[in-house]
């Protein structure tokens, strides 16, 4: 075999084919590894523009072997390893053709079509520079062929319309033409690859075995250690023993790995990737060759700092109480963002430069600063590297603290201030913000601002967060809301733009007995908690919008002091685009094609109206994916328009195109419109809900299972015994049954799919019986094997498509599609078929496994 390294464009260039063999898994990258290679290209460009001539960003390998030629036609290479890469490189092409199409750069967009994505004088595959294995064949060429259902709800269209996305954000941000042929240039000639390219005749299964099925390789920490070693040829054993050992088993492999990165950061490297700890660290070091002196003060530095990692990752350690406290808070805030900070003022303190007071002063400013932000849903891309430049960027002539909230104060970090705060508060779906324990650390703590005499044990308490007006309210709950709507606002739409509202938000441990009662019966219930702000709600005559704003508003004092904010009370400007609208712009782009969303979802989504949201679509041209958005009747709006001199067809014939279907009075069907909720899951946000990970134990199972069957009696008495056939089926193929919580008493048929080494639970759908929907979970499935494979999923929603009365579109592979239960009435037997494919694909796989 033979390497060398290249970049992208020198490795695609020439009449050629890389086809990914059919062994290979299907595609598989998501957003966190998209993610993480647009920070990367990102950052080339800026680097690029500015002058700077740093060498080409590493991505990887690529293996590849011969394939067979024939005459006339292409060379062909097998992709033995590097499917992944390759597929999302031609995807970001694909995206940066189409950027550069809509931006009128036609000259541009055939030179990325013809010199990167296609072999220009061939057709049939033969066209294609890329051909995957065939289960993404089509979604990738329909993509590389721009076709309308370009972009649908597999991992191919998801990786499409990611980069269509972020090059759309990153264009309007810069307002120059230059930027996105800086992306161009960094995509062709700023990564690179490392090709290995294996001998014809080479056994190629074999070479994929043998990459795929090795041992564990070495961590950087690893790396540092045998190089710094190495090189301590006198002094080695001792510092080994004294110095290196018991900083590696005092914070175990993850943390030491950290620290290595950490150490980095503290001392002004702050673009060091973790992926580069090592190469770093050797960069550093090298000049100390031959200076074992000095080589081991800098491993006493390190231990040392290993010393104070601990007491950020164990709070407990820290002896100062104030300088505790606030390092539990972010501990229970959860992630590492605040590590390099964190590390860096306990330097200071151990040095004597400042105090541990003043330090938890400090960090105060950074929880507000997260919070915050989290509130207000400003997009947390760059806050990594925010927190990274601050150790490296703090003013010295000042106290710390002080330094802290001049360093977030400034206009580009975007610390949200008082009057932007106090909005989000009152408008923005504060439940589908940030992670759970996120949420519930905001409660936790608004409770706590109270201070109760007798405050509750939140570290003993099994507490949830509570929606006061329920999510799924009852008719007394409507006839409330419309006494107070607005004109033209339907009771729904208001319960919509409410419901998730931090005002409306409460922490409890009794939600399954609150479920969606009527606000009396909840009433007494939270009149009996230990909660301040229970007791506070249970205060109230009625709960509607009137009280939820009071609540809201209230809220919002008590949080300005609880997390103060920037100096000065920085607001953004009149000009500025706010995180509304480009949380609009990323919805819209994340909708997979054959699919629609209406103006008030979009409005729920981020918080607004939807007279504002249509105004916005209307005065901004050219936004991807704003031809989805219709009126909720799903017609297309009479004020729609396309760019000038876009000559595309109309809206309705472009949406059904894209495999939207409309009946004769121009509504677009139901089951292929997506909700804020769906919205908001595409967009990475963490929506809860019910699922059958969170079982009920036995005796309560039990009961919730008679009351399950009694409501689906009550309700849909037709599909009663249809339904019980099926679940009695179910049972004979080893599944199990579970049921949820709440006061509509879902029910999951769950199977237990593992092995003795790795518990794996797999359940095709959730049923609920007031509702009369079955949700079928391609969102859980996605994560779990044999149904991470996107074909997978595809074969299940093909063969419950195939029953009449379910009709769930492609577009929501990745989401929580439902049908009637109604169905069972008369097709229960064509269901049980469906399930006992999906029992038998899940048993091949643990057959596989074991």
């Amino acid at each position: 075999m033979r390497a060398q390294e290249i970049t992208f464009l020198k490795l695609v260039q020439g009449e050629k084919q890389f086809q990914v063999p059919l062994y290979q898994r299907t595609y598989s990258w998501g957003g966190e590894q998209l993610q993480r290679l647009w920070v990367d290209v990102a950052e080339l460009v800026d680097q690029h523009l500015s002058g700077d001539t740093t060498a080409p960003h590493f991505l990887g390998s690529v293996v590849l072997a011969p394939g067979q030629v024939q005459a006339g036609g292409v060379q062909r290479w097998l992709v033995v390893d590097g499917q992944q890469r390759l597929t999302t490189l031609m995807l970001a092409f694909t995206a940066l053709r189409d950027h550069l199409k809509e931006s009128a750069d036609l000259r541009g967009a055939d030179r990325v079509h013809r010199t990167i994505l296609v072999n220009e004088f061939h057709d049939g595959h033969d066209h294609y520079r890329l051909l995957p294995t065939q289960a993404d064949r089509d979604a990738f060429t329909a993509c590389v062929g721009s076709a309308p259902k370009a972009g649908g709800g597999d991992n191919i269209g998801a990786a499409y319309r990611f980069f269509r996305g972020v090059l759309a954000e990153g264009h309007e941000a810069a307002a120059d033409g230059r930027w996105i042929n800086g992306v161009e240039t960094a995509l062709k000639d700023l990564l690179s690859i490392v090709e290995i390219t294996a001998e014809s005749g080479d056994n190629v299964y074999r070479i994929f075995e043998s990459i795929n099925n090795t041992g564990v390789g070495l961590s950087q920490s690893d790396l540092l250690r045998n190089y710094v070693f190495m090189l301590l040829r006198q002094r080695g054993e001792r510092i080994y023993r004294e110095l290196w050992l018991p900083m590696q088993q005092s914070l175990g492999p993850k943390n030491l790995e950290l620290l290595v990165w950490l150490d980095l950061v503290v001392r002004g490297h702050h673009k060091a990737k973790q992926s580069d700890i090592y190469r770093e660290q050797q960069k550093r070091l090298q000049p100390l060759a031959g200076d074992e002196a000095a080589l081991e003060r800098e491993i006493a530095v390190l231990a040392e700092r290993g010393e104070r990692l601990l007491r950020i990752v164990e709070p407990r350690r820290e002896p100062s109480p104030v300088l505790r406290t606030a390092l539990e808070r972010l501990l229970a805030w959860g992630g590492q963002v605040h590590y390099p900070l964190a590390l860096h003022l306990l330097d200071l303190i151990d040095s004597g430069s400042t105090t541990p007071e003043d330090a938890a002063e400090a960090l105060s400013y950074m929880e507000s600063y997260l919070v915050r932000r989290m509130i207000c849903q400003t997009p947390t891309a760059g806050i990594n590297r925010i927190m990274m430049d601050a150790p490296k960027e703090l003013e010295t002539d000042r106290s710390v603290a002080e330094a802290v909230r001049r360093f977030l104060s400034a206009k580009r970090r975007r610390w949200p201030g008082d009057e932007e705060l106090g909005t989000a508060i009152r408008s923005k779906p504060f439940y589908w913000s940030g992670r759970p324990l996120q949420r519930g650390f905001v409660l936790r703590r608004l409770e706590e601002s109270y201070r109760p005499t007798e405050p509750v044990d939140f570290a003993k308490a099994s507490l949830s967060v509570e929606h006061v007006l329920p999510q799924r309210p009852a008719p007394a709950w409507f006839e409330l809301l419309s006494e107070e709507t607005e004109e033209g606002q339907s009771p729904q739409e208001l319960h919509d733009l409410l419901v998730h509202t931090l005002g409306n938000l409460t922490l409890t441990g009794d939600n399954s007995k609150l479920s969606n009662h009527p606000f009396q019966r909840k009433q007494q219930i939270l009149d009996s908690s230990a909660l301040r702000m229970n007791l506070e709600i249970a205060a109230c005559e009625r709960w509607g919008r009137a009280e939820i704003m009071a609540r809201a508003d209230r809220l919002a004092e008590r949080a300005t002091e609880l997390w103060p904010g920037p100096v000065g009370g920085v607001r953004p400007s009149a000009g500025e685009d706010s995180a509304a609208w480009t949380e609009l712009r990323a919805a819209l782009v994340a909708m997979p094609s054959g699919s629609w969303t209406t103006y008030g979802d979009v409005a729920e989504l981020i918080g607004s109206h939807p007279v504002p949201v249509g105004a916005y679509l209307g005065s901004h041209a050219g936004i991807v994916g704003a031809h989805r958005v219709l009126t909720v009747e799903g017609r297309v709006s009479a004020a729609f328009r396309w760019p000038e001199g876009s000559g595309k067809q109309s809206p309705q014939e472009v949406l059904e195109s894209e495999g939207v279907r409309f009946d004769p009075s121009g509504r677009a069907h139901r089951s292929q419109r997506l909700t804020a909720a769906e919205l908001a899951t595409l967009l990475g946000k963490e929506v809860p809900q019910p699922s059958a990970h969170d079982p009920l134990p036995d005796v309560e199972n039990t009961v919730a299972a008679k009351r399950f069957r009694v409501q689906l009696e009550e309700h849909h008495p037709e599909a009663s015994a249809g339904l019980k056939a099926v679940l009695d089926f179910w049972g004979t193929q080893g599944g199990q049954l579970k049921y949820g919580r709440h006061e509509e008493t879902s029910c999951f048929p769950v199977l237990d799919a593992g092995t003795s080494r790795s518990p794996h639970l797999l359940w095709p759908f959730g049923i609920y019986p007031v509702s009369g929907t079955v949700e079928v979970v391609f969102q859980y499935l996605k994560n779990r094997a044999p149904f991470d494979d996107t074909e997978q999923r595809r074969e299940l929603l093909h063969r419950l498509n195939e029953i009449d009365g379910i009709d769930l579109p492609e577009a929501k592979l990745e989401l929580r599609p439902s049908f009637p239960v109604r169905v069972f009435a008369e097709h229960g037997p064509a269901v049980s078929e469906v399930l006992d494919w999906f029992v038998h694909t899940a048993a091949l796989n643990r057959a596989q496994r074991s």
